[in-house]
């Protein structure tokens, strides 16, 4: 079923009528070819899903009579935030993809010491605009009830202290098994995860983390983890990880 994300003013309960404007008008007239009585689920800010029957497709609008709708049982039971080292390229556009496939909140670029990549006001605004369109195809390809966000790029210093109220807070580090956090110590955090909580991750660039930047993460109470005996891409890092948590937390009700 073709999903597709609106505003919350968009739909009218009471009148049994939703509408859908923006770029996804060409997208179910033009690509999907959608026509007059084929259904689709619009998702709007509530998380609920409202199953539409298309009534017109018009020049700037598809008008849709609501049908049902239903609670969604699509997401995680945690909060995942991403705080993602800016990589090269367009790497990020891969991470973001593949991040809101597997079920992630919010996505925080991070500017890192080893960082490439260094945007100012207006480039970063640009990619950010990027990225969340990028973020939106992904939730409507993956069923997802809602868009994640994707943040402006933030410091280090700023990343450490948005994740402060995280019940989990994760960095994998390359050389965590060499200080007492081997493959044992990683298991028994990922074993102890629990529905409702909210997890921090925190992902380096090419090159990973400077000293200084992990010292950081420890005295926020960032907990190093480790991936196993081989060094991964930054843009595998994190969808590792992500990957492990699914595993441990995907369908189980928040107790």
């Amino acid at each position: 079923m073709h999903r597709f994300f609106v505003s919350q003013s968009n739909i009218d309960v009471a009148g049994r009528r939703v509408v859908i404007t923006g770029d996804d008008v060409n997208h179910i007239k033009n690509v999907l070819r959608l026509k007059s009585g084929e259904e689709l689920d619009a998702c709007a800010e509530d998380g609920k899903i409202y199953r539409c029957i298309i009534e017109s497709v018009e020049r700037e609008l598809v008008v849709c009579s609501l049908s049902f709708i239903k609670e969604a049982d699509c997401e995680l039971c945690c909060g995942i935030y991403l705080f993602q080292g800016l990589p090269k390229g367009d790497k990020m556009d891969l991470i973001v993809q593949k991040a809101v496939e597997l079920g992630v909140k919010e996505i925080i670029p991070v500017e890192c010491a080893r960082s490439v990549v260094k945007l100012d006001d207006k480039k970063a605004a640009k990619k950010q605009e990027r990225w969340q369109q990028i973020a939106k195809g992904a939730a409507e390809q993956a069923g997802r009830a809602y868009v994640p966000q994707v943040k402006m790029p933030v410091t280090m210093k700023e990343a450490a202290a948005m994740a402060s109220g995280a019940d989990v807070k994760l960095i994998p580090y390359e050389m965590a098994s060499s200080q007492g956090h081997g493959m044992d110590e990683t298991r028994a955090i990922f074993s102890a995860l629990k529905p409702g909580q909210d997890i921090a991750v925190f992902i380096g660039p090419e090159g990973g983390f400077e000293d200084s930047e992990v010292e950081l993460c420890g005295s926020s109470g960032i907990e190093k983890i480790t991936l196993g005996r081989r060094i991964l891409r930054t843009e595998t890092a994190g969808l590792t990880v992500l990957s492990w948590i699914v595993l441990m937390l995907e369908g189980r009700e928040e107790q």
